[in-house]
């Protein structure tokens, strides 16, 4: 069984960069047709996907967020890493790592790490 773990700090100050690690268990990050994303929860609101890193090393980020973002691997430690730079108040949430299997006959799982608060204050 697939299980991720959000590492990282909690509190965050105006304009600095937030980092956050997702160490996975169970699967390696390089096996095939998986995708790794950071999905953030801001208080009060839904879901908003942020980019993901595929099983290839590719990355795929939000446009919104695309300029801020950067989301990188270290197969040897079976991690993945979100750089969040000139964080802001509404950048405060829930971060949650999730990872996502889907080969080319259907199949598809889905998993999720418990999440980790970030909080964004001087």
């Amino acid at each position: 069984q697939v299980q991720l773990q959000e590492s990282g700090p909690g509190l965050v100050k105006p304009s600095q960069t937030l980092s956050l690690t997702c160490t996975v268990s169970g699967g390696s990050i390089t096996t095939k047709y998986y995708y790794w994303s950071w999905i953030r929860q801001p208080p009060g609101k839904g879901l908003e996907w942020m980019g993901a890193i595929a099983y290839s090393g590719n990355t795929y980020y939000d446009p919104f967020l695309a300029s801020r973002t950067s989301i990188s691997r270290d197969t040897s430690k079976n991690q993945f890493t979100l750089e969040l730079s000139s964080v802001a108040p509404e950048d405060q949430a829930v971060y949650y790592c999730n990872g996502v299997y889907v080969d080319n006959k259907g199949y598809s799982s889905t998993y999720w790490g418990k999440g980790t608060q970030v909080t964004v204050s001087s």
